[in-house]
């Protein structure tokens, strides 16, 4: 798939990355159609904060659930979903309450792959 790739400072390109694809019971696979860029990633092309070379830019994505984990059951193939920048849980009281902007768990990013900007996002629908 094609991706905004980071190669350093000032320095992004369109390139071929792997595939995103269903690893755990927990994911879902989004056909991204729309990201936003914002000042976060700015930043990092500027180099003023810290992002991997190789690291795939694009968050804050629009897209239509293409596949989800044998575990998902809140959002199904065909639904056209917000991947926010932040990842709630879904299932903390925040979550619940409808509030997933202020989750008590929120997805660690570090362990996300860095697919969300690509032409195939994904993230990890469970705890």
């Amino acid at each position: 798939m094609r991706a905004v790739v980071y190669n350093g400072p000032r320095d992004v390109a369109v390139q071929d990355v792997p595939d995103a694809k269903i690893e755990k019971p927990t994911d879902v696979l989004v056909r991204i159609t729309s990201t936003n860029i914002c000042g976060s990633d700015l930043h990092m092309y500027e180099g003023r904060t810290d992002f991997p070379r190789g690291g795939v830019f694009g968050h804050e994505n629009l897209g239509q659930v293409v596949e989800v984990g044998n575990a998902v059951d809140r959002v199904k193939v065909g639904n056209w979903v917000a991947i926010p920048f932040n990842i709630g849980c879904g299932f903390c009281k925040n979550c619940e309450r409808g509030l997933s902007a202020f989750c008590l768990t929120t997805a660690d990013r570090s362990v996300v792959p860095n697919m969300a900007g690509a032409a195939y996002g994904f993230a990890d629908m469970g705890p």
